[in-house]
């Protein structure tokens, strides 16, 4: 593989490096167009609104569970081989994670029906998830070996990781059904660029006291590599082929796949809300360009069996190529390009919502329960002040992955709102996250980022998140 091919491959590890795609901040931030990506069903006022072409959605999260930079290449005295045995090899488990998403949205788009309790959103962005739990075992017999390990079985399906970019192409559609529902849908089309995972790996490896030789080992395994679009990358013959193989994938020419959002919005009164949402309900059928790689079979070997008097008369015979030939023969690694299914990590959010405070009235109309932006489409008016609790699920290949957050929200007259979270999860028990809103006439700025006691020192952080974006908004004022 070509220098450059490799590069692309590592830039796209690096920008999946990340944490696992939730984005509390921007939950329920109604002020934001954007939140309509996370729940499809949440309360909307605007006429139309329009995305800056890839400022309008950027989102870079990066973490990891069970451990930090700093717990390794800190420079404290101690040894590095100590310290990353003691760190990783020994100090996490087969459940911490490397995982999470970046995405950039191209186009993002919103517009209200001549019915004005009909809002549509359309667009494209593109989205990467990786996710790599740590493989234990694997880790031991790479660092440490078998030796001192007897009896002990080795699990191969420690292995488990996916990581995968494509692009979305999404059309959604909110409806106010009364003045206590608003449902709302998003369809999908995914066109998959790159996609490599193994994760439905099984078997072990084993040392045990052997019968004609001191040890024998047992590998019975099962596993499977799977890849789309890497082949395709790889042997592209330039630059501007490698350019041009990544848009054509990008733009409907990968593998397809589709899928929905759903989600809802439900007012018990003027100053509570419940709101849920299920993102990414989909799949994609890898067939533009497979390649896939298996390790299936089972075989227990004592080592090189010299066996006498047969060596004396064939001094030429390859005693260790005949063990090699044998172990592949029972354990065959094979290749082959079967198309196969993958399904998308599907997201669950949940809130609970209670505003209070002084209602936000449109200027001049102090008389009045109008809202700053009075529209056709205003039922409630907004207030000062909001606070709630959100849960966050999301499918991983070890199980739900769950997260909770407290958040307040505060608008600073027609101009300004500010969220401030506090989530925990598996990465941080601590996550303090802040969310500002700007708005300046019909320009819309936001600016989000999570754990931010962490920004002290970002070598002992296991997580760091950062959300941006620009956009033009028209309220159709009466």
């Amino acid at each position: 593989m070509k220098v450059r091919q490799l590069f692309l491959i590592a830039i796209l590890w690096v920008c999946t490096y990340a944490n696992a795609q939730n984005k509390q901040l921007l939950y329920d931030f109604t002020e934001v167009p954007q939140s309509l990506l996370i729940n499809p069903g949440i309360e909307t006022d605007f006429k139309w609104y329009s995305g800056v072409p890839i400022l309008s959605g950027l989102s870079f999260q990066i973490g990891s569970s069970g451990l930090s930079a700093g717990d390794i290449f800190a420079v404290d005295g101690l040894d590095f081989n100590d310290k990353f045995r003691d760190q990783v090899i020994n100090g996490l488990s087969n459940r911490d994670e490397f995982s999470g998403t970046q995405q950039i949205e191209l186009i993002n788009i919103g517009f209200r029906s001549s019915d004005p309790s009909v809002f549509y959103s359309m667009g494209m962005y593109i989205e990467t998830d990786f996710v790599l739990y740590w493989p234990k075992d694997y880790g031991i017999l790479a660092f440490e070996g078998n030796a001192g390990r007897l009896n002990q079985e080795f699990d191969l399906g420690d292995l488990k990781t996916r990581i995968e970019a494509v692009s979305v192409f999404h059309f959604g559609i909110n409806k106010r059904m009364n003045k206590k529902l608003t449902l709302g849908a998003r369809a999908k089309i995914y066109s998959g660029i790159l996609n490599i995972n193994s994760t439905g790996n099984k078997g072990f490896f084993v040392t045990r006291e052997g019968q004609n030789n001191i040890f024998s080992n047992t590998l019975d395994a099962d596993l499977k590599l799977r890849t789309s679009g890497l082949n395709a990358i790889n042997i592209a013959a330039d630059e501007n082929a490698l350019a041009s193989t990544i848009i054509k994938r990008a733009l409907l020419g990968g593998d397809l796949g589709l899928g929905v959002d759903v989600g809802f919005t439900y007012k018990f009164n003027e100053q509570t809300a419940f709101t849920a949402s299920i993102l990414d309900l989909g799949f994609i059928y890898h067939s533009s360009d497979p390649k896939n790689y298996t390790l299936n079979g089972a075989t227990t070997i004592e080592g090189v069996e010299i066996i006498l008097p047969e060596a004396l008369f064939n001094p030429s015979r390859d005693f260790f190529q005949d063990l090699v030939d044998n172990v592949e023969e029972l354990v065959p690694f094979q290749e082959n390009e079967k198309n196969y299914l993958t399904f998308r990590p599907t997201k669950l959010n949940a809130s609970l919502r209670y505003s209070f405070g002084k209602k936000l009235r449109a200027k001049g109309k102090d008389d009045c329960d109008c809202d700053i932006r009075s529209t056709a489409n205003t039922i409630f008016p907004k207030y000062l002040n909001s606070l709630g609790g959100q849960l966050y699920v999301i499918n991983r290949p070890r199980g739900p992955q769950a997260a909770l957050t407290a958040f307040y929200l505060r608008r600073l007259g027609h101009a300004m709102a500010i969220k401030g979270t506090y989530t925990i999860d598996k990465f941080s028990f601590a996550n303090i996250g802040l969310g500002v809103n700007f708005q300046a006439g019909p320009v819309n700025m936001y600016l989000m980022a999570d754990n931010l006691l962490a920004y002290q020192n970002l070598a002992d952080a296991n997580y760091a998140s950062l959300q941006l974006g620009l956009n033009i908004i028209s309220w159709g004022r009466k």
